[in-house]
C-alpha cells in the first residue's frame, strides 16, 4: 500500500472536500441524502488512509475495535426510535469527547515512556524521537480539557433528555461560585502542566474538566436543551480538531473544525430564535426554574379551558379552507408523524390547504420535527419555518397543535415576567380556531404553563397523539363536505 502512503495528502484533501460538500448537502432536505453519502465516502477515505499511513499499527486491536463499534452502531441505528434520537445524539457526542481525552492521555504516556528510555537507546534501535514542544503540550492541554468537558456534559445531557433519575437539575446560589472555582482550578493546573509537563497537574486538570462538564450543564433548564445539544456538537468538533493537531492528522483537523464551526453557527441561530444569548443559556437563569412548574400547576386548577372530541376537531378541519399543523415533542413521543401525514393528505383531497409550521427549537434537538416529517414523506414545500409562516396565522381558519407547548406560548410576547419573554414563537394564538392535542394540562419541557390552552378560541383534545389524529381522520372520512 505504498501508493496510499505516497498520496496520503491527496486522499485527505479529497476527503476534506467531500466533508464540505456534506455540510452543503445537509443544509437542505432535498440534498440531505446526497450530503450523507458524501460524508460516508469521506469518512471511509479518511479511515482507510489513516490506517495505511500509521506507524506500526496493532492490526488486531484496530480492526477489532472497528468491528465492535460497527456492530454497536448498526444495532443502535436500526432500533432507536425517533423519540430517543436527541439523547442518542448527545451520547455520541460524549464518545467523541472521551476519545479526545484517551488520545491525549495515550500521547503523553507514550512520550514519557520514550523520555525514560533515553534518546541514545532510541536512536540505537532506529526509533526517531523529539521531546514534546510547548506547542504540542498546548494542543494536548486544549484537546484534553475540551474533550473531558464534552464527555461529562454530553452524558448529563443524555440523562436529562432520557429522563434518567441520576441526571437531576441543580440550582441555588452556590452553583455559579462552584462553577467558577472548578474552572479556574482546571485552568491553573492546565497552565502548570503546559509550563512544566507535570503529570500530576495533567491528571488534576483532566479530573476537574470532567467535574466542570457536569456542573456546567446540570443547572440548564429543560427548554434550553436543544441549544445545549447543538453546542456540545460544536465542542466535540473542537475536541477532535485539537487531537488532530496532536496526531498530526490534517483530515481530523479539517473534519473537527467543520463540525465545531457548524455547531457553533447552529447554536447561534437557535439562540437568536429564542431571543437569548449563548451566555444567558449556559450561565444565566435557564428557562423553567424551580418555581415555574409550581406556579403553573397552581394556575391550572383555577383556570378554565374548553375541551372537545376528535370528532369535533375533524368536523372543524374538514369545513376549513386552511389548516396549519404545528408539531412538537408530543408528536414524536406518540410516534404520530405517519398518522399526521394521512390526516393532511385527506384534508388536501377535500380541498383544504394544509401546511406545517416548524419552530427552530421544537422538540429536543435541532431539526427534530423536520426529521420526523421527512420520515413520514411529508412534502418539503408544505413545511415552513417560523419566519415564513407567522404572518399567515391571522388568515388561517384552524391551527392544530400536536404536543407543542413552549414554542406557541403567548406569554413570550405578552408577559414581561415570564422566563421566556422575548422569545419568538409561532403565533398560533392569532388563528381563528386553535386545537391542541395533549395527554393532559401538564406543563411543557420548560416547566411553564401555556396561556394558549385557556384562550377562548382554543379547544383541547386530550389523548395519545397518534390515536387522536387517527380518530380525527376517521371523523373526516365520515363527514366530508
Amino acid at each position: 500500500m505504498e501508493f496510499i502512503r505516497d498520496y496520503a495528502d491527496w486522499f485527505y484533501l479529497i476527503g476534506a472536500v467531500l466533508f464540505i460538500l456534506t455540510l452543503r448537502g445537509l443544509s437542505g432536505p432535498k440534498t440531505a441524502i446526497a450530503g450523507n453519502r458524501y460524508g460516508m465516502i469521506a469518512m471511509a477515505i479518511a479511515v482507510l488512509t489513516t490506517f495505511f499511513v500509521a506507524d506500526h499499527p496493532v492490526i488486531w486491536m484496530i480492526v477489532g475495535a472497528m468491528i465492535l463499534g460497527a456492530i454497536v452502531g448498526i444495532a443502535r441505528a436500526r432500533t432507536v426510535p425517533m423519540t430517543q434520537m436527541p439523547e442518542t445524539v448527545a451520547l455520541m457526542h460524549s464518545l467523541v469527547g472521551l476519545a479526545a481525552v484517551l488520545i491525549a492521555i495515550a500521547a503523553i504516556i507514550h512520550n514519557n515512556k520514550l523520555v525514560e528510555l533515553g534518546p541514545e537507546l532510541l536512536v540505537a534501535n532506529g526509533v526517531s524521537f523529539h521531546e514534546m514542544s510547548k506547542v504540542h503540550l498546548f494542543e494536548l492541554f486544549v484537546g484534553c480539557f475540551v474533550g473531558a468537558i464534552t464527555f461529562t456534559a454530553s452524558v448529563f445531557a443524555y440523562g436529562k433528555l432520557a429522563a434518567k433519575k441520576w441526571a437531576k437539575t441543580i440550582s441555588g446560589g452556590w452553583v455559579k461560585p462552584v462553577q467558577a472555582l472548578i474552572f479556574i482550578a482546571m485552568l491553573g493546573f492546565g497552565i502548570h502542566f503546559f509550563l512544566s509537563g507535570s503529570m500530576t497537574s495533567f491528571w488534576a486538570m483532566t479530573a476537574l474538566a470532567l467535574a466542570f462538564g457536569w456542573v456546567w450543564i446540570a443547572p440548564v433548564g429543560g427548554g434550553d436543551m436543544p441549544v445545549v445539544v447543538s453546542l456540545l456538537n460544536s465542542f466535540s468538533g473542537w475536541a477532535a480538531a485539537g487531537i488532530g493537531f496532536t496526531l498530526e492528522n490534517n483530515m481530523l483537523i479539517v473534519a473537527g473544525s467543520l463540525v465545531g464551526s457548524s455547531g457553533a453557527i447552529l447554536s447561534y441561530i437557535m439562540c437568536k430564535a429564542m431571543n437569548r444569548s449563548i451566555i444567558n443559556v449556559l450561565f444565566g437563569g435557564a428557562m423553567g426554574g424551580a418555581a415555574a412548574p409550581t406556579a403553573g400547576a397552581g394556575e391550572q386548577v383555577q383556570r378554565n379551558y374548553r375541551s372537545g372530541s376528535a370528532d369535533d376537531a375533524g368536523f372543524l378541519m374538514s369545513n376549513a379552507d386552511s389548516v396549519v399543523i404545528v408539531p412538537g415533542y408530543g408528536m414524536a413521543q406518540g410516534r404520530a408523524q405517519n398518522a399526521v401525514k394521512e390526516l393532511a393528505n385527506l384534508l388536501k383531497e377535500q380541498g383544504v390547504t394544509v401546511r406545517f409550521a416548524i419552530h427552530p427549537v421544537a422538540g429536543r434537538m435541532p431539526g427534530h420535527m423536520n426529521v420526523l416529517l421527512a420520515e413520514a414523506d411529508v412534502p418539503y414545500e408544505d413545511i415552513l419555518e417560523m419566519d415564513e409562516i407567522n404572518s399567515d396565522f391571522p388568515a388561517t381558519d384552524v391551527v392544530l397543535v400536536i404536543g407543542a407547548n413552549d414554542v406557541v406560548n403567548p406569554a413570550a410576547k405578552d408577559d414581561p415576567n415570564s422566563p421566556i419573554y422575548g422569545m419568538p414563537i409561532l403565533e398560533a394564538h392569532k388563528a381563528r380556531t386553535i386545537m391542541v392535542i395533549k395527554r393532559s394540562m401538564a406543563t411543557g419541557y420548560a416547566g411553564l404553563d401555556n396561556d394558549l390552552f385557556y384562550n377562548d378560541k382554543t379547544m383541547m383534545v386530550f389523548g395519545d397523539a397518534k390515536k387522536v389524529v387517527e380518530d380525527m381522520t376517521k371523523a373526516i372520512n365520515g363527514t366530508g363536505h
